[in-house]
């Protein structure tokens, strides 16, 4: 049996009825059409065929290529890294799942979510991770991942995975998520680069005023900034962790009329 490898971030997880959970939280009809990233030996990939699902699998490790075909004739296998390989090219209109490496998960979650985006993606992560995508404005998990990725699509965090459910176990216990696409999102795909520089570069702030970042960010006068803040009906005194995704987009708005030019 094919050892898990260090340098990509392997831990396979191997508890059945976990896997037969995280496979449910797909929500995936008979036949439906399913992209796994990151298969390692199979061991989701068994429970998803078994519910009668399409699937096709991108792997980066070559030792895993003949175990996986010589196990599951019917899968698809795409031998490459899923950071590289095009995901609509191969398995057009799929949803996606998968127990991903730590060490490339914001990656993975910005591809999975570039459009055309799947009806569903269903992800094992780091569980602070979990906890970051999931977090409510004020929380002291929330930041930019969540607003980028919450202005784009409903997250749920399902369930809590411990570390000895892998082999070999990581340092830290995981959680399983799941990413429904919305149908408007918060933030068109053409604002999306904008929209990321505003966030990001606000939460650069976070220990300082909306107004004071947005001065900060923008280069503006004070009296700019605090327009542009009126006009997206934010109070310029508190701070960005407690804005909302709605905000974050209305913002976006306010600053790109101000005459703001982004990137």
């Amino acid at each position: 049996m094919t050892r898990a490898k260090k340098r990509f971030g392997q831990h396979f997880l191997h508890d059945s009825r976990l896997l037969g959970r995280i496979a449910d939280a797909l929500e995936a009809p008979v036949g439906a059409q399913v992209l796994e990233i990151g298969p390692g030996r199979g061991a989701l990939t068994g429970p998803l065929l078994a519910r009668g699902l399409a699937v096709t699998a991108i792997e980066k490790d070559a030792d895993l290529w003949p175990e996986l075909r010589a196990r599951f004739p019917s899968l698809s296998l795409v031998e490459g890294d899923a950071l590289e390989v095009d995901w609509h090219a191969v398995a057009p209109g799929a949803l996606v799942i998968g127990n991903i490496p730590y060490n490339v998960t914001s990656p993975l979650i910005d591809k999975a979510l570039q459009p055309p985006r799947p009806a569903r993606i269903v992800y094992l992560v780091q569980k602070e991770v979990a906890l970051r995508l999931a977090a409510e404005a004020g929380a002291d998990d929330y930041g930019a991942l969540s607003v980028g990725v919450q202005a784009v699509a409903r997250v749920e965090k399902l369930f809590n995975v411990a570390a000895g459910a892998f082999s070999p176990p990581p340092k830290v216990d995981s959680a399983v998520v799941r990413l429904t696409p919305l149908a408007v999102p918060l933030v068109t795909d053409a604002e999306g680069p904008r929209f990321r520089q505003l966030v990001v570069g606000l939460f650069s702030y976070r220990r300082k005023t909306l107004l004071r970042g947005l001065r900060e960010l923008t280069g503006w006068a004070p009296e700019h900034a605090a327009a542009a803040l009126t006009a997206a009906a934010l109070d310029g005194t508190v701070r960005p962790e407690t804005i909302a995704p709605a905000g974050f987009a209305a913002l976006l708005r306010a600053c790109v009329d101000a005459g703001w030019p982004g990137k």
